[in-house]
């Protein structure tokens, strides 16, 4: 069938009203541009944004993060974002966060002096130095590069955010700290970097990955489509 342009647009206008409002939160010190050319890649329109008014009125929110703890809270707190982060994860609305992201959504990190968001209980610890890997290899922190992630058999790790990612995918990591919850029931994956680490966390609406699905290649742009799908619903 060949439409008009004037008909094409209608049709345009149409599909993007089945679109979710994702809103990107520009803390200025975070890598915004890489999440929302992601979430555009996997048929998104995202918002960028530091107003909180646009959060306000949004179907669901990505935090990223690269950076230090105490540099996004900086931002948050000045932006006045803090208190509207936290309403609108207490609102059911789905809020993923990313690496530091998904720090800064826990009570405290001893990376900086300022508290966390504290969405969720349990703090944010340094990854031990001088450790060596099967080889004797020093193990360098800060970790950077791709490292397995296992996803958890049961409870959280069959979470629809993670749906059409096989158990063992490899992802991309760049960080010095891991998040340490409260209730291993919120580990939703898991990680081994001469320790235990939290890959990612699920504790009802809110989503986190350590790791960055925006430079991960298509398994970490599954990821961005299911939170997109999942936000849809909840629209409903």
């Amino acid at each position: 069938m060949n439409l008009n342009p004037i008909t094409m647009q209608r049709y345009e206008m149409n599909d993007n009203l089945s679109n979710p409002r994702i809103v990107v939160l520009n803390t200025r010190a975070a890598n915004v541009h890489s999440v929302e050319k992601a979430l555009r890649k996997v048929g998104a329109i995202p918002i960028v944004t530091s107003n909180s008014k646009e959060l306000e009125t949004a179907d669901a929110a990505v935090l990223p993060g690269v950076g230090t703890s105490d540099a996004v809270m900086k931002a948050l707190n000045t932006l006045g974002l803090s208190e509207p982060v936290k309403k609108f994860a207490k609102s059911g609305k789905p809020l993923l966060g990313v690496c530091v992201g998904l720090q800064v959504l826990f009570e405290s990190s001893e990376e900086g002096k300022l508290p966390g968001l504290g969405l969720i209980n349990g703090n944010v610890q340094l990854i031990p130095s001088g450790m060596t890997d099967k080889l004797g290899v020093a193990m360098k922190v800060p970790h950077i590069g791709w490292n397995q992630v296992m996803f958890n058999e049961q409870g959280t790790g069959n979470n629809p955010i993670f749906k059409g990612v096989p158990q063992g995918s490899h992802f991309y990591f760049v960080h010095s700290y891991r998040c340490v919850p409260e209730k291993s029931s919120e580990i939703a994956a898991t990680t081994q970097y001469g320790v235990e680490v939290c890959a990612a966390i699920v504790r009802e609406n809110i989503f986190g990955t350590q790791f960055h699905p925006e430079k991960s290649g298509d398994i970490g742009l599954q990821i961005y489509k299911n939170f997109i799908d999942i936000a849809r619903t909840s629209e409903k």
